[in-house]
């Protein structure tokens, strides 16, 4: 079975590109691409990996594209496009032939009213022509809105959505009050969830093992192994750890699974959500 980093992100940083890398950010505020990925994934014993839009800007997907279409390994992209315009549709056809863009994500959590957004009949429409065509969808909300997210995914649930980072849990209030939170989304079947982005939750990156360990436990109690796939995180994990700490964190935690489970969080899931095999790409048809 592959092995698949299924979240992290590659850009050329400018400031006015990427507002949201704050002067605090020091270490993001560089380029990073498959050039500097490739070892990390190959050391930690990776075939592939997703690489995640971090701009609401179709210019920085067919970046995305170009990059991955050249670099080696089992590789796709969740993108942005928008997602609200009425020639989405239109636009979702002229990409079919354009196997690498496994699904579309739009950082919700940016928004001044995120729960607001997701009820927008623009953004209905545009999910029901996403799903349509079989694309995934990536929600990223923090804990704040994630009775919103519940709600958006029980009305979208002819494909697959995928949550990332554990929807950003309030590590402060414990992973109890954060199981009670993802119980509504956790009981839809079509929605899975990253187990990612979990270190930089906790302020100023001073983070213990013993503290989130607790949190993959209530994660594999609400999807279990099947619906939870590894991403990384990275560039973004090192505001509060290098790769190989998120690695073995992750590894740490569900160490006590049989290899079968084990091995699908590290691929299985993420290969069978996003459309991966050996030889390439489902295509559309196909997912």
């Amino acid at each position: 079975m592959l092995r698949i980093d299924a979240h992290q992100h590659y850009w050329h940083y400018h400031p006015q590109r990427y507002p949201w890398i704050s002067e605090q950010m020091a270490v993001l505020r560089q380029d990073f691409g498959p050039a500097e990925l490739a070892p990390l994934l190959k050391c930690h014993g990776f075939d592939g990996a997703l690489v995640v839009q971090a701009r609401h800007c179709e210019q920085e997907t067919q970046m995305l594209l170009t990059q991955v279409q050249q670099s080696r390994g089992v590789c796709g992209v969740v993108g942005w496009l928008d997602i609200t315009a009425p020639q989405l549709a239109q636009r979702l056809d002229e990409l079919r032939q354009q196997p690498l863009l496994r699904g579309l994500r739009h950082q919700v959590q940016d928004e001044p009213e995120p729960g607001a957004w997701l009820a927008r009949s623009e953004v209905r429409r545009g999910m029901q022509a996403l799903q349509r065509q079989g694309y995934t969808y990536d929600i990223l909300v923090t804990h704040r809105h994630l009775a919103a997210a519940a709600q958006f995914a029980a009305e979208h649930d002819d494909y697959w959505l995928v949550l990332d980072h554990l929807g950003k849990p309030d590590i402060a209030q414990g992973a109890e009050h954060w199981a009670q939170q993802i119980k509504p989304l956790a009981a839809l079947g079509h929605v899975v969830c990253k187990l990612s982005g979990l270190i930089t939750e906790v302020p100023n990156g001073q983070w213990q093992t013993s503290q989130l360990l607790p949190f993959f436990e209530a994660a594999l109690e609400a999807f279990g192994p099947q619906r939870l796939m590894f991403g990384s995180d990275w560039p973004v994990c090192l505001l509060a750890g290098e790769y190989s700490q998120v690695y073995q964190l992750s590894e740490q935690a569900i160490a006590s699974l049989s290899s079968s489970q084990q091995a699908e969080i590290w691929g299985g899931t993420a290969c069978r959500i996003y459309g991966l095999t050996e030889s390439g790409y489902g295509s559309v048809s196909e997912r």
